[in-house]
């Protein structure tokens, strides 16, 4: 049976007021328009909707169960038109991230300032993860997008949008002052105790490359959840350790940390963000995916004081 949606819409509207009149009213039609209408419905249906007499007109028991069924129908859309309607105006929704900690504090959080003031009615999920499990997230269509620093090689469906590169350096504090302003090589500081993440991070697996890369071996001593927990450490002379240039700034100003000058050159890195081709984004997805590129320069080298206290690493 495939009956014209519209019938059934100007049936409901019949029903719930019953009276042809009003319901053309609301619907700015015709009320004979209307009679034609639910003439054609019952002839379809092959029984009697509606019974009329000098009172007006009354639903027949069919016309009830049919009616129970149509109003949940016509309800349901028109909540969707109505949400639909304030997702395209940005007065409501929801847009769910997975984010790496680096990706979080160095590109994230200054773009999500600027978004939630622009649109405060926009709800935002951060899932935080480590690379590969924001990437898996991506894949599984449980976030709109995803952002983490060096990805590994991605596949269809996913596609990866690199947004900002970001340079590490290697920093120490007081107890190590005897080698600022000398340039030294990894050779040089193999006997100094090494701080780094788990091994279990994308961020170890890079160091460990460009270690070998170097004919050395990557052996940090102490090793953290998150890259947060670094700087303390070295701060307090636990250590010598990698971090981004940003995270590293104020410590760096402060005279509390002193950079290396490493002979052989670190690599620079990438943060990029990941969607999935096969879930398109929503509306309030897109201005945050079009405001991530277009301030991409400013987070790059933003000096923002929030450090994101998050249970993962890059």
């Amino acid at each position: 049976m495939n009956i014209n949606y519209e019938y059934y819409r100007i049936f409901y509207y019949a029903a719930k007021y019953k009276n042809f009149t009003q319901a053309a009213q609301i619907l700015h039609n015709s009320q004979p328009n209307i009679s034609r209408t639910i003439k054609l419905l019952e002839h379809d249906l092959g029984c009697r909707l509606f019974v009329r007499s000098n009172r007006g007109i009354a639903l027949t028991p069919e016309g009830e169960r049919l009616y129970l069924h149509v109003k949940a129908a016509v309800e349901r859309i028109h909540f969707a038109e109505n949400e639909m309607a304030r997702s395209i105006h940005m007065q409501d929704g929801c847009v769910t991230i997975g984010a790496s900690e680096t990706a979080l504090y160095m590109l994230l959080l200054p773009v999500l300032r600027q978004f939630k003031k622009n649109h405060p009615q926009i709800r935002i999920r951060i899932l935080n993860h480590l690379t590969m499990q924001a990437v898996e997230s991506a894949k599984r269509g449980e976030v709109d997008f995803a952002v983490a620093v060096d990805p590994p090689e991605i596949e269809k469906p996913l596609i990866c949008h690199p947004v900002i590169q970001f340079q590490d350096i290697l920093i120490g504090g007081f107890a190590y002052r005897m080698f600022e302003n000398k340039l030294v090589t990894l050779g040089e500081l193999s006997a100094l105790p090494l701080i780094s993440l788990m091994e279990n991070t994308v961020t170890y697996r890079f160091y460990e490359n460009f270690y070998l890369r170097h004919g050395r071996m990557f052996l940090p001593e102490l090793q953290a959840a998150t890259t947060d927990q670094i700087l303390p450490m070295i701060k307090s002379d636990l250590g010598i350790g990698y971090l981004p240039e940003t995270y590293a700034k104020e410590a760096l100003e402060k005279r509390e940390v002193f950079r290396f000058l490493l002979q052989e050159e670190i690599p620079s890195r990438e943060i990029c963000l990941i969607e999935n081709e096969e879930y398109p984004l929503n509306i309030a997805a897109k201005e945050l995916k079009t405001l991530l590129f277009h301030n991409k320069n400013s987070s790059a080298h933003s000096s923002t004081n929030t450090t994101a206290h998050a249970a993962v690493d890059t």
